[in-house]
């Protein structure tokens, strides 16, 4: 539904969750917001910075107490993951605003990666788009039951028009310390294994400089690594052990560089894709990258995709695990699920035609791209985590 801004009633409002890490200088930033929302005719959106301590959640669920109109994340994808889980099960929309390295929702959402006033353009005036989001529950003894599902707000959301987070929901904890017994929803992917060493180990400094090529440097120390045992079941196939590299559990699969890592996930389909890699040496790793780059999800040993809707993998001894870029610490026991519709994203009017992005050039060729160095360099040189 497109939302009217015309009218005599009180103007609406937007609230930025931003994290400052992301800019050297949050002025220009400000004047920024400001200026579109009032361009818009919306009020000066309520912007609420992240701190270490509380990354988004409790700032989000802040901006939906006071009534605003969407909520819109500023920063890394750990930004926009910890803004989201206020926000799963309501009807209040995300906005997603460029601020990090790998921008990975946007990217799968076709939204704009660097300019942050048309991304602004598109929180205030576009669609509201439901998506599904992933869930992933983490133990570290092969034992314990797999999530109720009590954790999360069901996919479904709230009634029409409620857009408050649900009491006793995830969202209630600021991605709480430690992942043991914890549930943690993602919005493009989780991985164990080889995807997630290379999160852990890509450096601070080195992203900074360089962007998401950081995570390249990272990637080939870590390809001599060896393989692990897994006891992998998907929906109510039996369970199958096996020896592998690194498991990656998808809602969305693009990547930076244009890579389509899941082909054929999709964001709203209500499915999984999971990815096992399991290559031996660097000819190994030459052949998975060809089969990834080429797209083919058939017809290599070491690689296999599997769509699904609930994945359990139980692990010989613990990996450490990645959430959308972020590392969470190591895991034993991983249960997946997908929760569908659970979250509305604010998208352009033509996102609603199929992937046709021509109407969205020609929607916004008159509006005005940021000329501001400061905000340009700082949304290249971000980090991918939030």
């Amino acid at each position: 539904m497109t939302r009217d801004h015309a009218g005599d009633g009180p103007r609406q409002r937007a609230a930025v969750v931003v994290n400052p890490t992301k800019f050297d200088d949050m002025a220009p930033v400000v004047e920024v917001l400001r200026r579109v929302s009032e361009e818009q005719g919306w009020d000066d959106p309520l912007i609420l910075e992240t701190t270490p301590e509380e990354t988004g959640t409790p700032q989000a669920r802040l901006a939906v107490e006071q009534g605003v109109d969407v909520v819109c994340a500023l920063g890394g994808d750990g930004t926009v993951r910890a803004v989201a889980t206020a926000l799963v099960g309501t009807q209040m929309p995300l906005g997603l605003l460029p601020g990090g390295t790998g921008n990975l929702l946007a990217r799968n959402l076709d939204l704009p990666l660097e300019d942050l006033e048309w991304s602004l353009r598109i929180a205030l005036t576009g669609h509201d788009r439901k998506v599904d989001v992933g869930v992933l529950h983490i133990d570290s003894q092969s034992g314990d039951p797999a999530p109720t599902g009590d954790g999360l707000p069901t996919g479904d959301g709230s009634p029409e028009g409620d857009r408050s987070p649900e009491s006793g929901s995830a969202a209630a904890a600021d991605e709480p310390s430690g992942s043991e017994g914890q549930e943690h929803l993602f919005l493009v992917m989780a991985g164990v294994g080889f995807d997630a060493d290379v999160m852990v180990q890509a450096p601070e400094d080195l992203k900074a400089r360089v962007g998401w090529a950081a995570y390249l440097v990272s990637g080939a120390r870590n390809l001599y690594g060896p393989r692990f045992g897994a006891t992998l079941s998907f929906d109510d196939d039996a369970p199958q052990h096996r020896q592998i590299r690194t498991a990656i559990i998808g809602n969305c699969g693009r990547l930076q560089g244009g890579v389509e890592l899941l082909p054929g996930a999709s964001v709203d389909d209500g499915a999984l894709d999971a990815l096992l890699l399991s290559p031996q040496g660097i000819v190994g790793w030459a052949g998975v990258a060809a089969r990834v780059l080429t797209k083919q999800r058939k017809g290599h040993s070491r690689v296999e995709h599997r769509r699904c809707t609930t994945v359990r993998v139980v692990l010989d001894h613990p990996q450490e695990v990645q959430l959308d870029g972020d590392p969470v610490g190591q895991g034993s026991v991983l249960t997946s699920t997908v929760r569908r519709g659970a979250l509305t994203v604010r998208v352009p009017l033509a996102s609603s035609l199929n992937g046709d992005t021509t109407r969205v050039v020609e929607d916004v060729s008159t509006v005005p791209t940021t000329t501001n160095p400061q905000i340009s360099s700082s949304s290249q040189s971000a980090s991918a985590t939030g």
